[in-house]
């Protein structure tokens, strides 16, 4: 590739997986209007609200969309051949449908109050409510079932991507930062999501996609450690990403 734009990358992207940019639009929430700008080169530094899932979408990274990164290349595969049982990862169930073999139960994570009004909290695992993902899908995006969790996002500070309610899957098992992609936190005991970049001196820089009420947050490596800061795993699915 000649240029590293993220016009010409987006176009390859949606060449390869053969989208039109009218779906495109349906299935990220980006609006088509925006989509058929950026293509046209007429959006040259997109918001990081409107490439976060597009880049999702095409299982790359905002900097690997953005022109900053390389994008490895991967054969085409034509939606009619292509395995429809491994594009889902979790499936309709109530608590009367049995477990299959090839599915696993997905714990949520909850913030649990120390003390009766200490205000204090910690993270644990939510012993009742449960997500079914399949085994196989998990580990086909390099996940072990046993380290994935599920979290609610709470608040409007990821907005428009995510709102208030929604629910992401996060891989306890990855903790490495690639700069602008989705990380659970634990802050204090509070559970956060946000996008994490990483500062120099081993800080972290957290960023809302609501950035008109949520400015971006710097924590050096000792402020982290003040702050109980740490975390959680990278976040691999999201119920507003496709």
């Amino acid at each position: 590739m000649q240029t590293t734009t993220i016009h010409t990358i987006l176009k390859r992207l949606i060449t390869r997986e053969g989208i039109s940019p009218t779906e495109l639009s349906r299935v990220t929430g980006v609006g088509q209007s925006t989509i058929s700008r950026i293509l046209n080169g007429k959006i040259k530094v997109p918001t990081d609200e409107q490439v976060y899932p597009l880049a999702k979408h095409f299982g790359v990274t905002t900097e690997q969309l953005r022109g900053r990164q390389p994008i490895e290349e991967r054969p085409i595969i034509p939606a009619e051949t292509a395995d429809q049982h491994e594009l889902p990862l979790i499936s309709v169930w109530d608590d009367e449908t049995p477990l299959d073999d090839d599915e696993v139960e997905v714990p949520f994570l909850r913030e649990v109050e120390l003390a009766a009004g200490s205000g204090r909290t910690v993270i644990q695992e939510n012993g009742e409510l449960k997500l079914r993902f399949g085994k196989r899908s998990l580990r086909k995006h390099g996940i072990q079932p046993s380290n994935a969790v599920c979290v609610t996002i709470h608040g409007n500070s990821m907005e428009p991507v995510l709102h208030h309610g929604a629910t992401v899957g996060v891989d306890r098992g990855n903790r490495e930062i690639v700069d602008g992609d989705l990380y659970a936190l634990s802050h204090a005991g509070q559970l956060r999501v946000k996008q994490v970049y990483r500062i120099p001196g081993g800080g972290i820089r957290l960023r809302s996609f609501n950035r008109d009420e949520h400015p971006d947050e710097e924590y050096s490596i000792e402020q982290m450690r003040e702050q109980d800061i740490a975390l959680i795993g990278r976040v691999f699915w999201g119920a507003m990403f496709f």
